[in-house]
């Protein structure tokens, strides 16, 4: 039982992937405190620090299958953070002269931010590969549909035409750059703390930068400048770089909500037996997993302040402020899972229905090109002329009930500057796509571009 519905049984399959629960379980935070804490153990005995003999049964120990993680909760409940006990567990499994060299020269905030850090890495490698899964689909689709012509919609009306792959491009383009920024950000993020009980590092004397180098090429993380236990921005920084993320896969969501409704029915979710069902209503097909998008963004982008609050730390070990983090930080790498899990099988398997966007363009009966006749006529009656009979125009074919083709081969003052054929070319939809198909173009450009810095 779990108070947390994103941990349920019950509901946990629509807020996070197993994957990324499992690495922030129990079971792997204390892999890799004791990881941290093995290589810890194995750098110090190479600079002489402590006996390779210890060294060898501690990392032989270093197993979180060895270790209680009931009685590591008793002595996290006394001392306010796991790795005390944890260390001192270590040290017990190791045994000999093991338990007085495990954790030499750390204090328990190293292991826990190094360890974290390890979590956060693999956590990454899975949101990116997620993200390239959706941008992958979503450049499929919008090649496919390049030059398949709807209707634009702004203030939730008909606007001007687009394609479908111009739509598909505007949701793709901020993925390749959500995975620059991923990049940038794991530059930043993945590196060792190690500084002991204010960051001096005075109990190793003259070895505790070499120590510090040590862990970081133990543990394949970088080694920071100065230790960082008490300024937290990277880790703030990973939560708002995982919100804007979910920001844009809970747009891409709304459109697919808003383009399956009824009346529009444009693209929706996958069909699939049983998948989105009403328990009364056996015509629908409810959007559930957009839906669920939107849902665990609203939830991610609730949680990321509680991580700039931990920037305000006192003095160089905070009260409150770096111990907040784990209520926020693993919960809003769950929920991006969940909406990267939604978003991959929505944009593997949508739904695309070009016939009703083709008769959705046309509901207005070529209003939607007004724009396009009035900057044709603009050349030679003016702006202001041409804007007045096109709101003229517009008017009469929405009290005649006829098409607007019709209404201005009628008008004299029209035809006096457009012939039968301008008329007919304006009017289609098909010829006022401005730059739709060279935006398809660019930003699939710029996700191949991302696939190769990705590799590099």
């Amino acid at each position: 039982m779990t108070a947390n519905p994103a941990d349920s049984a019950i509901y946990g399959a629509l807020f996070g992937s197993g994957a990324m629960r499992a690495l922030f379980s129990d079971e792997r935070r204390l892999q890799a405190m004791v990881d941290v804490e093995a290589a810890l153990a194995r750098v110090e005995a190479r600079l002489g620090l402590i006996p390779k003999s210890a060294a060898a049964a501690i990392v032989k120990a270093a197993k979180a299958t060895k270790l209680s993680p009931a009685e590591i909760g008793k002595g996290t409940a006394l001392i306010g953070v796991p790795a005390a006990a944890v260390a001192k567990a270590l040290g017990k499994a190791a045994g000999g002269a093991a338990p007085r060299y495990v954790h030499w020269g750390a204090t328990s905030q190293d292991i826990v931010d190094t360890a974290l850090v390890l979590q956060l890495r693999d956590a990454l490698d899975l949101v990116e590969r997620d993200l390239k899964a959706i941008g992958d689909a979503l450049a499929a689709q919008a090649r496919a549909h390049r030059g398949t012509v709807m209707a634009g919609r702004t203030y939730l009306q008909q606007a001007l035409p687009i394609t479908f792959g111009y739509k598909c491009a505007v949701w793709l383009a901020p993925l390749a750059a959500h995975r620059q920024r991923l990049a940038e950000l794991k530059r930043r993020l993945l590196v060792v703390q190690f500084g002991g009980a204010v960051g001096t590092l005075a109990s190793l004397g003259s070895k505790g930068r070499a120590v510090t180098e040590g862990l970081a090429r133990e543990l394949g993380l970088a080694a920071p400048s100065s230790p960082w236990h008490a300024n937290r921005e990277t880790m703030a920084e990973t939560a708002s770089v995982l919100g804007l993320i979910c920001g844009s896969l809970a747009k891409f969501a709304t459109d697919v909500i808003l383009l399956s409704q009824t009346e529009i029915g444009e693209a929706g979710e996958p069909a699939e037996e049983g998948r989105g069902g009403s328990s009364t209503l056996p015509q629908k097909r409810n959007p559930v997993a957009s839906a669920y998008i939107v849902a665990c963004t609203r939830g991610v982008h609730a949680l990321v302040p509680l991580m700039f609050q931990a920037l305000v730390g006192d003095h160089e070990r905070s009260t409150g402020a770096w111990q907040s983090e784990p209520l926020a930080l693993p919960q809003i790498f769950v929920l991006t899972s969940g909406a990267l899990m939604h978003a991959r099988d929505i944009a593997k398997g949508l739904r695309v229905d070009a016939a009703a966007m083709r008769r959705n363009l046309d509901a207005t009966r070529g209003l939607i090109v007004a724009e396009a006749v009035m900057m044709a006529l603009a050349e030679t009656a003016g702006r202001e002329e041409a804007h007045r009979l096109m709101e003229r125009a517009s008017h009469a074919a929405l009290a005649r009930d006829r098409s607007l083709a019709e209404v201005l081969a009628d008008d004299a003052a029209v035809t006096a500057h457009l012939d039968a054929k301008a008329i007919a070319r304006l009017t289609d939809p098909a010829n006022y796509l401005g730059e739709a198909r060279a935006v398809v173009d660019r930003v699939l450009a710029g996700w191949r571009a991302s696939s190769k810095t990705k590799r590099q």
